[in-house]
């Protein structure tokens, strides 16, 4: 088994993989949260992240992530499982300080290709400063990696997902469409440098995009993951009691996404997707539009509602350090989610 693709043992990959939205909103609603009132943020409502408050200067910040791979390369399967992780606390507004490995695998898999897995994982860790300490590792016929990772925010700075204010610009801190190009790689439709672009954009962490939004103290962050643009424009959207306004022209797409998804390309995530948020989105963009905008995405950029009047100051910070920014709509009175 040595020369069997990773992939080629998965059902899916990445945060393609995750469970039915509408699934587990159904599921939690009849979960009752604990109550205590240290716990900033639990189920009620659910974020990327759990934050409990240790005394007036420091809260942990608490994730779990992990799924099955979506490239073959054992090394940056490690880096991209970690990456994503990593970006559940940072879109608390928080910093990384230690990392578990959690890991299943096939026995018949050489132990070199759990060590390039390791390997890449402790790469990103480090990169986001924080440590890869142990973890846990058990035989499976999938394989399947991620971390679970303790961080830090200062109680008063956590940035939640219920916080967007009529007024505020909508901003996106990477493109759109690695769902969409891992699943035309797979089909050997994907144009030659696609895959490369799409997996360097699933190692960056958000980092430096957090460090660069922190002085602006934003309404409200998230990360777009698993449940596309649109599912967490919806998350954000209801939790805030506002509505989203997101236009499909300024939407920012990886090499070849937006041809791809004109050419009919689409992963089982994107229907999933639409059975979560479809309900509670207005749309009169054209289908490839759509279609990137439920692409599920794997280590995906910040989604940050801030007041309209910062934008400027924003985007030049971002612009004088070389990050990418794209505004991508506003928040306005109302509820619900407009695709223009």
């Amino acid at each position: 088994m040595a020369t069997v693709p990773l992939t080629s043992l998965a059902k899916a990959g990445g945060c393609a993989a995750k469970y039915s939205a509408a699934r587990l909103e159904s599921l939690l609603a009849a979960f009752v949260p604990a109550e205590a009132e240290d716990l900033l943020v639990g189920l009620d409502p659910a974020d990327d992240a759990a934050v409990y408050r240790l005394d007036d200067d420091r809260a942990l910040v608490f994730t779990v992530d992990f799924f099955p791979p979506l490239v073959d390369d054992a090394r940056a399967f490690g880096a991209i499982a970690a990456t994503n992780a990593l970006n559940d606390v940072f879109a608390m507004g928080g910093v990384p300080l230690l990392a578990l490995s959690i890991a299943a695998f096939p026995e018949e898999l050489p132990t070199e290709v759990l060590g390039d897995v390791l390997a890449g994982a402790d790469e990103r860790v480090r990169a986001a400063g924080a440590i890869l300490a142990g973890g846990h590792t058990i035989r499976d016929t999938e394989p399947k990696y991620g971390l679970a990772v303790v961080g830090t925010v200062h109680p008063a700075a956590v940035w939640p997902k219920a916080g967007a204010l009529p007024g505020d610009a909508l901003y996106l801190t990477k493109p759109l469409g690695t769902g969409i190009v891992l699943q035309a790689h797979r089909e050997g439709r994907a144009p030659d440098g696609a895959l490369a672009a799409a997996v360097e954009a699933m190692h960056e962490l958000n980092r430096t995009a957090a460090d660069a939004l922190r002085p602006f103290t934003p309404n409200a962050v998230t990360d777009v993951t698993g449940f596309g643009l649109l599912g967490h424009a919806h998350e954000l959207a209801s939790r805030s009691g506002v509505r989203a306004i997101i236009e499909s022209d300024a939407l920012p797409a990886l090499p070849a996404a937006r041809d791809l998804a004109d050419a009919g390309v689409r992963t089982g995530g994107d229907r999933r997707n639409r059975d979560f948020a479809d309900a509670h989105v207005e749309s009169a963009a054209g289908d490839a539009a759509e279609a990137l905008a439920y692409d599920p995405q794997t280590a995906g950029g910040l989604l940050i509602s801030l007041p309209a009047e910062r934008g400027a100051v924003l985007e030049a910070t971002f612009a004088a350090q070389g990050l990418f920014l794209a505004r991508i709509g506003r928040i306005e009175d109302g509820a619900g989610v407009v695709l223009l």
